[in-house]
């Protein structure tokens, strides 16, 4: 049987490689996959906890975070694809939607 401290251990590596790619990356589809790997890894330390716990709350928890991460994951893709129609680049220092 695997200890939790290699699931929680995982979830850190996983959680950096996501920061260092928000922090790193200028490309608009990296940098949301980077949110998303984020995302998983405090999944993972979720399930992990509720599994040593022995309760379910942690697992339910999971379910509704995975749904919400769906539904974001497409109007996040929608609107990339829409700044990439308008500006033909994706890359994050040159988007400047909201300046005058």
């Amino acid at each position: 049987m695997i200890q939790i401290d290699w699931f929680l251990a995982l979830s850190a590596v996983l959680f950096t490689i996501g920061i260092i790619g928000v922090l790193i990356r200028k490309n608009a589809i990296v940098i949301f996959m980077s949110v998303e790997l984020m995302l998983n890894a405090v999944n993972l330390s979720l399930i992990s906890f509720s599994t040593y716990h022995g309760n379910v709350e942690g697992q339910v928890l999971v379910f509704f975070s995975l749904a919400v991460a769906a539904a974001e994951a497409v109007v996040g893709l929608a609107i990339i694809i829409a700044i990439f129609r308008n500006n033909l680049s994706l890359d994050v220092s040159k988007i400047n939607l909201l300046r005058w």
